[in-house]
This record gives structure tokens, C-alpha cells and sequence, in this order.
């Protein structure tokens, strides 16, 4: 790279880096949450990085008065030079849409459409579009702006609070793990601690090869079983504690009553008590509409290969969760 100093690189939403002195400079934005405190880790063992920098709500009061959105990062890049953006989106820009039409081991040159079904899915579908709409635009020296966009699906992993409250819940019911899903549905699960590190290599390659990875819409994977979704979390948590059983399904008329009953509860209460969050339609037919992505386009754009087998994924959950809710199971 040289000794004289260059532009910095940004990623967007999980991190940026700059180049001083031949040592990057990377900035994780949203640097505290489940993502971005793994790409943070990681990106501090890279001895070609001189420094990391975290920016998030949760580090700083005073940037929860300032507007942090994708659409100011991008501008952001733009007017201090910042040359590329690595975006962290999710499967859920893509689908299930409204009418719960499934993919099945599609990937990322699937045509799917129609509406996304979910609020979240909708933001990140906007967030995408915006990245993508950036990627070429000309910096303030000349330059121009490189970006790309990586899709998780469901992350698992240490500090994933799902798994903490669906152990919980689990043993309220006597060790059994009952699931919403029906038996044919199928959607992929990821480490968290491979996210990260797709991150880690997207943000390196889209410098050493930019016009390969310029636009380029990555989905997240590893070698964790594409599978059941319910059995997926089965195995986490009785790799941890041994006692958890697999219960039955929920019928989806049950709890479609819930979720009404829980509305009309909410709407009665509302004066004096506000519920603890509940599940929503929308997300409900989400877990129970089957999407799933098969693919190795990581891989072949910029050498992707998981750092974390399945195995050592599930251990490293498992030897987490153990710590977070004390020692209430043998080994």
C-alpha cells in the first residue's frame, strides 16, 4: 500500500477503515451490538489494522441525539472521502413476503418479489437500496464510492438473548423446548463469530479487488445444518444442558388466538399497565414460512471460509449461556 496516507475505507452499520502510514483505521458503527461487538473483536487480531474505532448509541449518550442512519454513513463516506462501505443486512430484505410464498435453497441470484412481510425486513430492504444506489458515486476529491452488502439470517451465538430467554422459558416448562414451526419448513442459521468474520474479509477484499465485489449482495453462512429451525435451537440448548427435551408444535390457530387475546388485553390495560412485548402476525408467519439460501459466492468473490466450525460454534453458545443463566444443569 505505501507509506503515503490514503482515503479511508468504510463499512456501514458493522465498519469502516481508513489507511494512514500503510495501517488502517476501521470505524464499527453499531460497534456495540451482537454483530458488531464480534466484527470489533475480530478486526482488533488483524495485524494489517493500526486501530479500531466503535460508534453506537449504547457507547455515548450524545449520539443518541444525532440521526446515525445509512443514508447520513453514506453521506458521511462521501463528503470525508471515505472510499467503501460493507452494509450488514438480513434475509428478511428479501422475504417471506405478504403472501408467505417460500424459497427454498435459493441464493443471491434468486428472483423473489412482492412485499416484504415484515416492518424490519422493509427498513433493511431500504437501507439496501440505498447502498446500492451509492456504490460509484464520486467522493469530494474525485474518487469514488465502493460498496457491497452482506445478508445474515438468523444469528446465533454468544450474548444472543433469544436463546437466553428461550432457555429460560424451556425450563419453566419442566426442560421442554415446544416450537411453532411446521415439520417441512426449513431456514438457515449462522455463528455469530462467522458473520463477523465475512465482515472482516469483505471489508479487506473490497479494497484488493474492488471491481468483484462493487454492488455485490452477499448471504451469510457457515456449516451449520440447514434445517428445522426449532431443531437448530434444540441442539444449542441441550448441548448446554442435557435435561431440555423436544416438546410438540404450537398449531398456528392457537396461536393466532394468543396473539388476538394478547391485543385485546393490551388495548384494556393500556391506561393503567403496558404487557411485555408479544408475538405479531407478521413475524409469526415469517417462522412459519420456509426460507433458505444455499450458496458459496462468498467464497469464490473473496476466499470466505467459516473461521468456526459447527461444532466449536455450538460449544462456544453453549459455554456462554451456561455463564449467563449460572450453573442450573450438569454438565
Amino acid at each position: 500500500m505505501g507509506s503515503q496516507p490514503q482515503p479511508p475505507l468504510c463499512s456501514s452499520t458493522t465498519k469502516t477503515s481508513s489507511e494512514m502510514d500503510g495501517a488502517q483505521i476501521y470505524l464499527v458503527t453499531g460497534g456495540c451490538g451482537f454483530i458488531g461487538e464480534k466484527i470489533t473483536e475480530l478486526l482488533s487480531q488483524q495485524d494489517y489494522i493500526k486501530e479500531v474505532r466503535v460508534f453506537d448509541s449504547v457507547a455515548r449518550k450524545e449520539v443518541e441525539k444525532v440521526a446515525t442512519g445509512t443514508e447520513n454513513v453514506l453521506k458521511a463516506c462521501c463528503a470525508l472521502n471515505i472510499p467503501y462501505v460493507v452494509y450488514t443486512s438480513s434475509i428478511a430484505a428479501v422475504g417471506p413476503n405478504v403472501l408467505h410464498e417460500p424459497m427454498l435453497r435459493g441464493n443471491e441470484d434468486t428472483k423473489y418479489s412482492g412485499e416484504v412481510e415484515l416492518p424490519y425486513g422493509k427498513t433493511k430492504a431500504m437501507a439496501e437500496r440505498l447502498v446500492l444506489e451509492a456504490n460509484g458515486k464520486k467522493l469530494s476529491n474525485g474518487g469514488k464510492l465502493t460498496t457491497c452488502i452482506i445478508r445474515a439470517n438468523t444469528v446465533y451465538g454468544e450474548k444472543a438473548t433469544f436463546l437466553h430467554d428461550l432457555y429460560l422459558s424451556a425450563k419453566a416448562q419442566n426442560g421442554v423446548l415446544n416450537y411453532l414451526e411446521p415439520e417441512h419448513t426449513e431456514r438457515n442459521s449462522t455463528y455469530v463469530g462467522n458473520v463477523a468474520w465475512m465482515h472482516v474479509l469483505a471489508a479487506r477484499h473490497l479494497q484488493l479487488r474492488p471491481d468483484a465485489l462493487a454492488g455485490q449482495v452477499y448471504y451469510s453462512y457457515d456449516d451449520t445444518p440447514t434445517t428445522k429451525g426449532f431443531l437448530i435451537r434444540y441442539q444449542l440448548l441441550s448441548c448446554m444442558d442435557s435435561t431440555i427435551r423436544l416438546g410438540s408444535r404450537i398449531p398456528y390457530w392457537k396461536m393466532w388466538l394468543m396473539i388476538h387475546l394478547h391485543r385485546i388485553i393490551e388495548i384494556i390495560l393500556s391506561p393503567f399497565w403496558k404487557p411485555r412485548p408479544f408475538l405479531n402476525f407478521p413475524l409469526l408467519n415469517t417462522i412459519v414460512t420456509t426460507f433458505s439460501y444455499e450458496t458459496d459466492k462468498a467464497f469464490r468473490h473473496f476466499g470466505y471460509k467459516p473461521l468456526y466450525s459447527w461444532q466449536e460454534s455450538k460449544l462456544r453458545t453453549a459455554r456462554w449461556l451456561r455463564a449467563a443463566v449460572g450453573s442450573l444443569s450438569p454438565q
